[in-house]
């Protein structure tokens, strides 16, 4: 499945409460981590979510909706 930031976007923004990995979201969108990735780091660039590392594991963002 080819995977686009809007259904990313979407994905956070119906969960707005929640922290998610990307691990999580591509198995919760039935999507490849690359991918999801990807366009996490787009969506990252253009201030549309917010992240912050993952204090659980070093090295790891986790997403939020930004309201």
């Amino acid at each position: 499945m080819n995977m686009s930031q809007q259904e990313v976007y979407q994905f956070l923004k119906r969960n707005p409460k929640g922290w998610f990995t990307s691990k999580q979201i591509a198995e919760r969108l039935d999507a490849s981590v690359g991918s999801v990735t990807c366009n996490l780091k787009k969506l990252r660039k253009s201030s549309e979510v917010n992240f912050k590392m993952n204090p659980e594991r070093k090295n790891q963002f986790i997403y939020k909706f930004k309201k």
